[in-house]
């Protein structure tokens, strides 16, 4: 009966082979080496005598001292895989209590006993091997050998390790002299074990086995999975296999560990034993249930291990098991590909592709034409290889082109100069990633961009585009060898900027050019970010003198300093000088008033890569609420702030001819939703619509609005709310923001059923409304990607923009207008909530 089937599913196996020894030195009384007092001239001779045998003694205890810490040894434990090509794999060899497995088993063992006595570095320090398992082709053995070997000579054994396919080599070229039931060894795979996994502070070792067959789909999980927390100190290893000809594959739907690898980790190999060489993954934190990892075997076996510590114990995980013919549609690549154009992707995705693959395409378009290949999504990242140049590792080669690790979207491209390309996937047998996605097209050998500018690395753009500032090639060919317009920045290091970025407080060029000659300040003055100039006694007093708050900015905090309207009170009405100091993890108010109440902006999920960079990832954004009316579905965005409360734009609900938005009943909030349409969210009524009193339909000003739920929402994973600001909160310009909807994915374009997530930057004040032509208010404030390509749009107003600060997230602003959308420079307007803080306190006591 398999574990999965049995009552007894975590019996704990005690398995001493993991004990690790400990060697201590003895102590010595020195008392009996004390000089003593007034020896006189007779016992001269006898003191000689003494201290010479004295002497004589401390050399010996010496000599014998070091001599013994030679002796001190560490255990050296290696695991590995070796393929015995003149067996044949039975059933029985799966049971590693049946005298089959027994049998052979003693004979890899005397092997490698008998291989290990030849290599002189290993023969001394061998303790003994255990094999743990058998799988198919011919037959693999996984082993487990100890070594005992002396301190400081570890990485001796090491390198002697890496000899042992060279003695077995030899060993089998004279097994001539051999008995006949000799085993014939080859292909031998080694690793010392990963030390977390020897720790000497496990308690309990738990072993499982799971066969996949047919159509059955097996249950793997963490043990008291859901219902209570993994057990501490723990080690764990389920051993997976499929049936011959198929492949093991693993599908997570829950991951719900500590968030650090250091502590409690789950690791996966292409192995039945922990063979460092064989890793897949290593996963740790908290994955959403509704991105599932999935993960394919390159034979037909697989292990995972879990280890765990002493504290922080989470609910754990739970995978499927299942088996995949090999061959089928997800394990295979490569072929002919023909025609103007088509797709490609590496197997599997947009999951993990296996380890150990090895796929060719080739590409044939019509005579007279070249082929353009272009990568949608390139994700080829590997331990050893983030900023590799060589790709030794996975890869991707592109007619004799490399490319390798994780590349932005739509920035690997080629162009042959012929109507054939032949693209290579390869993988070793260590780390897999998501892999890639692609499309081909045949084109113009003469004109491959009609009408635009031909980017080195075959990227198509708008000719406009050329030197303007930004880099829209994607490898910066656009803005090399530039002769900038003259009302352009002219950057020392050959760049141009568009001038609006001229003494705006950043470094846009890169070496400073920009921000230079911007007339400064006097001696005795401060200048502020607004380039507007104070008294230096002005700066730090607790005053906005500047207009932009930077004269406030890195002040010495402390308590007791003057209240003003840019100092944060705490609750004892004491005020603080330190900037932003609510949540930020540190108390400090006396009365630790800004500390409280900051379960909020946190994300319970560990984020994984999205294709495209556009897709957020489910619970991502908890506090994002979908506000749709019945008869028209999802119109605008709001943002939780308490269990009954909401935040969004107050021009969201304004009537009209033919709607009563500003009426309760006219909407429902949608909370926790992720894909419009789909039953993943949870519905509330509304209670009540408080607009702005102060709204201006007309220049958008104060446009902000509450809305209050029919009955408070329960949080969750995904329905947590937002942190507010307090009104001195300070947002610097430069910094990066999130925003967030179901709006337009392009300007006059539909809805997005998925929630989108895009970063962009806080635009300078004075910048900003230098750009909208002086619209801009004290109340707003901007955001956005200048050169365009990323903003907000229709559907995504009352939506929060999300500003992240430590671990948190505050909400910086609402969703409120804009110039079209996505336009260059013309970024995104926002209500500046700041600014709105007492009104939001004052309404709903939040």
């Amino acid at each position: 009966m398999e574990y999965m089937d049995s009552g007894l599913r975590y019996t704990p196996k005690k398995e001493a082979e993991w004990e690790t020894t400990e060697g201590f030195l003895p102590t010595y009384d020195n008392k009996q080496f004390e000089k003593k007092k007034g020896p006189g001239k007779a016992g001269a001779v006898i003191g000689i005598v003494i201290f010479a045998a004295v002497v004589a003694l401390m050399a010996g205890l010496l000599v014998w001292h070091f001599h013994f810490r030679k002796d001190i040894r560490v255990k050296r434990m290696y695991t590995g895989s070796l393929k015995i090509t003149n067996q044949v794999f039975e059933d029985a060899y799966e049971n590693s209590s049946s005298p089959e497995f027994k049998a052979l088993a003693k004979q890899v063992t005397d092997e490698l006993k008998d291989v290990y006595s030849k290599m002189p570095s290993l023969a001394k320090y061998y303790v003994g091997s255990t094999v743990q398992a058998f799988s198919e082709g011919s037959v693999i053995a996984y082993y487990l050998s100890e070594f005992n070997v002396p301190a400081g000579q570890e990485a001796a054994v090491d390198s002697a390790m890496t000899k042992i396919n060279q003695q077995i080599a030899s060993s089998q070229r004279s097994s001539l002299n051999k008995p006949g039931n000799s085993l014939l060894l080859d292909d031998v795979v080694y690793s010392a074990i990963d030390a977390r996994m020897l720790s000497t502070s496990f308690e309990q070792f738990l072993k499982y086995s799971e066969h996949a067959r047919g159509n059955f789909i097996g249950t793997i999980e963490s043990p008291g999975f859901p219902n209570t927390p993994y057990p501490p100190n723990t080690f764990i290893q389920w051993q997976l296999r499929a049936d011959p000809g198929y492949l093991v594959k693993l599908k997570f739907d829950t991951m719900n560990l500590e968030e650090n690898c250091k502590h409690d980790f789950v690791k996966i190999y292409d192995s039945l034993v922990t063979i460092e060489s064989r890793v897949l993954e290593e996963l740790c934190g908290y994955y959403s249930p509704s991105e599932p990892m999935t993960f394919l075997s390159s034979g037909n076996v697989m292990l995972v291990t879990m280890a765990t510590n002493e504290i922080h114990n989470y609910p754990g995980f739970r995978a499927h098991v299942s088996q995949v013919k090999r061959g089928s549609k997800e394990t295979t690549c490569g072929g002919q590909l023909s025609g103007v154009k088509g797709s490609f992707t590496s197997p599997n995705f947009p999951n993990y592709y296996p380890p150990d693959t090895l796929c060719q395409w080739t590409i044939t378009v019509p005579e007279g034409k070249v082929v353009k290949v272009t990568f949608n999504t390139f994700l080829l990242g590997e331990p050893g290889q983030e900023n590799s140049k060589t790709c030794k590792k996975d890869y991707v080669d592109i007619n004799g082109k490399k490319v390798c690790g994780e590349q932005p979207r739509n920035t690997v491209t080629q162009t042959t100069t012929n109507n054939k390309m032949t693209i290579t996937f390869y993988s070793d047998k260590s780390y897999v990633d998501r892999g890639f996605d692609a499309e081909y097209e045949a084109i113009d050998r003469k004109d491959p961009c009609p009408n635009q500018f031909h980017c080195k690395n075959d990227k198509c753009i708008k000719s406009e585009l050329r030197c303007d500032g930004w880099n829209d090639c994607g490898d910066y060919s656009d803005e090399t060898q530039c002769n900038c317009k003259a009302e352009y920045i002219s950057c020392k290091n050959g760049l141009c900027k568009p001038p609006f970025w001229k003494c705006d407080g950043i470094d846009d060029c890169g070496d400073g050019t920009d921000e230079l000659n911007c007339g400064g300040c006097p001696t005795g003055h401060f200048t502020c970010n607004n380039k507007k100039c104070i008294s230096a006694k002005l700066h730090c007093d607790g005053r906005d003198d500047c207009g932009d708050n930077t004269d406030e900015v890195k002040c010495n905090r402390g308590t007791g300093v003057t209240c003003t309207e840019t100092t944060y009170k705490c609750k004892n009405n004491k005020c603080i000088s330190k900037v932003n100091p609510e949540c930020d993890g540190e108390q400090d108010c006396d009365d630790g008033s800004d500390e409280e109440n900051c379960d909020c902006g946190q994300s319970a999920f560990k984020t994984t890569r999205i294709v495209g960079g556009e897709n957020a990832t489910p619970g991502e954004f908890p506090w994002q609420v979908s506000l749709q009316v019945k008869k028209y579905g999802h119109l605008c965005g709001a943002s939780i702030i308490s269990s009954r409360w909401l935040v969004t734009a107050a021009h969201c609900v304004q009537d009209n001819s033919k709607d009563r938005f500003s009426k309760p009943e006219t909407w429902e909030a949608y909370l926790g939703l992720h894909e419009q349409g789909k039953d993943n969210g949870v519905k509330r009524n509304l209670k009540q619509i408080i607009p702005h009193p102060y709204y201006n339909d007309y220049t958008y000003d104060n446009d902000i609005a509450l809305m209050e739920l029919q009955s408070p929402v329960t949080f969750t994973d995904y329905i947590k709310p937002i942190c507010l600001p307090s009104p001195q909160h300070v947002f610097p310009a430069a910094g990066f923001v999130w925003i967030s909807g179901w709006g337009a994915t392009r300007e006059g374009g539909l809805a997005t059923k998925t929630l989108q997530k895009a970063k962009v930057r806080l635009i300078n004040q004075d910048t900003c409304n230098t750009l909208m032509k002086g619209q801009l208010t004290s109340r707003m404030m901007c955001a956005g990607v200048l050169e365009g390509g990323v903003d907000a749009c229709q559907g995504d107003s009352g939506g929060p923009l999300s500003f992240p600060e430590g671990p948190r997230m505050f909400l910086a602003g609402v969703v409120s207008w804009g110039e079209g959308c996505a336009r260059r420079n013309k970024p995104g307007i926002y209500s500046k909530v700041t600014q709105f803080r007492a009104w939001i306190e004052e309404k709903t006591g939040v």
